[in-house]
């Protein structure tokens, strides 16, 4: 049909352009008349004749009016006609999308060109820090663990042969741009007594999409593209790795599930196989990032495996992306019973067998007694900032008050991606020698900037 198909009745769009045309035209006799230009000879001469009928003379002040006239009302087709042309067509391409097209389109172009952010990490805290990232950039990439091996996930694990897809469910759901109820469909559990009972629908999806796709990694693309993710989400490896834990005793704990339950100090983690290979697209994530970000998450069972990868662990180190590590706001009960803020990141640098870090953010807000009430039976404290402890390992600190106003003592997402795009573009502002503006800027400025209620 080429070119003829958009003079097929009902596209909405004709009858836009030719009320865009009168305007045009009504425009041009204007600019004419206003000027007493000669190319409108004819329509000049009929009005010149009516004035002279009308009034009994020739008047230039006249024909300058109803040019001006001609102006303004063909300027009016015209803007009514292209807003009402692009309604036409917007309503049609994203009929979901509520609020200003303007608001649309410079949002969607600041996004785009946003920073190339690569997030290494697992559990519920990948997924938090991931839900406010998707309104810094849609350049983010998630390099997430597979090591679970418990809940729906395990037993995913065991019956199909895949990787667990449950640390991968969540960071799909936090990065897609859809509906509440996309999201709860993606989060809902079975319940009852059936085989079902206790899968979540989510890793039921994303391990018919992997069959179906025949592999994890199409399967994650597929599913990426029906919850329409803003950025990608790859697992770390593709093998079926298990995690293992020698204790500060000498005793070693295997399984991911396993290791919290044995409440003993966590000396160093280790991997089974210890060559696994890391997934095509980890690798490519890291190097071409311009951040990298670790955490906040479980230290030793969701961040520290993928440093275990021997291919990720190498492009971290060679990686000349600006590196932040985001700590916790509470020890997690049989991982990091009694650690501070410097525990956690002296654990990273120990596994990664060098200090690779550029800036660490930490959480400075008080926990309310009410909140900590509710952790007191589990033996979870709020983790100290040790700033100065920090520093002497050549990182720069950034403490922020980021806790959610929930019951729950978590990172606020909003909270935490202010803190971020602030040193991120104070970054590219000053780079990285301007040292002086790291407390002057956090401090002060972002206080005035974003401000958090």
């Amino acid at each position: 049909m080429g070119w003829i198909s958009w003079l097929c009745p009902g596209i909405n769009l004709k009858r836009w352009l030719l009320l865009f045309a009168v305007g045009v035209l009504l425009c041009a006799l204007g600019l004419a008349l206003f000027f007493n230009y000669q190319l409108m000879g004819k329509a000049e001469e009929l009005l010149f004749q009516m004035t002279y009928l009308t009034t009994g003379r020739y008047s230039n002040g006249l024909i300058m009016t109803m040019g001006v006239g001609f102006l303004i009302v063909g300027f009016a087709i015209m803007v009514y006609g292209t807003r009402r042309l692009i309604s036409s067509v917007v309503s049609v391409v994203v009929p979901d999308k509520n609020g200003s097209l303007m608001e649309t389109i410079f949002m969607q172009r600041k996004l785009t060109r946003g920073p190339a952010i690569t997030v290494v990490g697992g559990g519920t805290g990948l997924s938090t820090l991931l839900r406010g990232m998707k309104y810094i950039t849609n350049n983010c990439t998630a390099v997430v663990t597979t090591a679970d091996d418990g809940g729906s996930s395990g037993r995913l694990r065991k019956e199909l042969g895949i990787i667990p897809p449950g640390d991968l469910r969540n960071c799909l759901t936090a990065l897609a741009d859809r509906e509440p109820l996309m999201e709860r469909l993606m989060q809902y559990r079975f319940q009852g007594d059936s085989p079902l009972a206790g899968h979540c629908f989510g890793n039921l999806f994303i391990a018919a999409m992997a069959q179906a796709e025949g592999g994890m990694e199409a399967g994650l693309n597929a599913t990426s593209q029906i919850l329409k993710v803003r950025g990608r989400v790859i697992p770390s490896t593709l093998e079926d790795i298990r995690l293992q834990a020698r204790m500060t005793d000498g005793s070693i704990v295997t399984g991911e599930s396993e290791i919290p339950k044995v409440r003993k100090h966590i000396k160093k983690m280790m991997m089974l196989p210890a060559d696994a290979q890391a997934a095509n697209g980890a690798i490519d994530a890291i190097l071409n990032a311009d951040v990298l970000i670790f955490g906040p998450g479980s230290l030793y069972t969701s961040v520290i495996p993928n440093l275990l990868v021997e291919g990720i662990r190498d492009a971290v180190v060679r990686s000349k992306a600006i590196k932040i590590y985001i700590c916790n706001v509470m020890t997690q009960p049989g991982e990091t019973d009694g650690y501070g803020a410097y525990d956690h990141v002296q654990a990273l640098v120990d596994h990664v067998g060098t200090q690779f870090l550029d800036y660490a953010i930490v959480n400075s807000q008080d926990v309310t007694s009410e909140q900590l009430r509710q952790y007191d039976a589990e033996g979870s404290r709020p983790i100290t900032p040790d700033i100065d402890k920090i520093r002497s390992l050549g990182i720069t600190v950034v403490p922020a008050r980021l806790i959610s106003k929930d019951d729950l003592v978590r990172h606020d997402p909003r909270k935490l991606a202010r803190v971020l795009i602030a040193l991120i573009y104070r970054l590219r502002l000053f780079g990285r020698g301007m040292q002086f503006f790291d407390y002057f800027f956090m401090r002060a400025g972002m206080k005035k900037l974003y401000k958090q209620k």
